[in-house]
């Protein structure tokens, strides 16, 4: 794996339909920043959202447009629903808003790092509306391409392409 930017399988951005492909393997620098590859910067925009994965040991960093999904559907709940601030206090307290600085790194606070266990180099894969942050040793190596384990994930989700 490269340290500074050892791209992989197939594209990373489709141009400026905001979707986000692709993996990289990238170092965090000795201040804990992350670089977002250039051609992914343009699809996240100004101001993303880091979120820690419900299911696994991973980071979500979400575009602001598709927070504002999110929210969206929130709003569409009642309001005073008990269970419905609950998740939005806990949600919003280990939701973190980063901006890029004039290099496109990133800074992720350190619980959250330690959540995702990303200590020294973070494998970033493009998941079509937003990018996730995963320790590399979890993922498979970068030039495999297995497509039972993709089918398999199809079918459990009930997708046929």
């Amino acid at each position: 794996m490269s340290e500074e930017g050892k791209e992989s399988v197939a594209m990373s951005t489709a141009g400026d339909s905001g979707v986000l492909v692709g993996r990289h393997d990238y170092a965090l620098d000795p201040k804990k920043r992350l670089t977002i590859p250039s051609e992914w910067r343009g699809a996240m925009g100004a101001v993303m959202y880091a979120i820690p994965d419900l299911k696994e040991k991973c980071l979500n960093l979400y575009p602001k447009a598709e927070m504002d999904v999110m929210l969206e559907r929130l709003r569409q709940k009642a309001l005073l629903d008990p269970a419905l601030n609950v998740v939005r206090r806990k949600l919003g307290a280990v939701t973190q808003q980063l901006s890029f600085d004039s290099q496109g790194r990133i800074r992720i606070c350190d619980r959250l790092l330690r959540f995702a266990n990303l200590t020294t180099t973070v494998a970033m894969v493009g998941s079509f509306q937003m990018i996730k942050l995963y320790d590399p040793t979890v993922l498979g190596p970068e030039d495999e391409v297995n497509m039972e384990e993709i089918d398999a994930a199809l079918t459990a989700a009930g997708i046929c392409l």
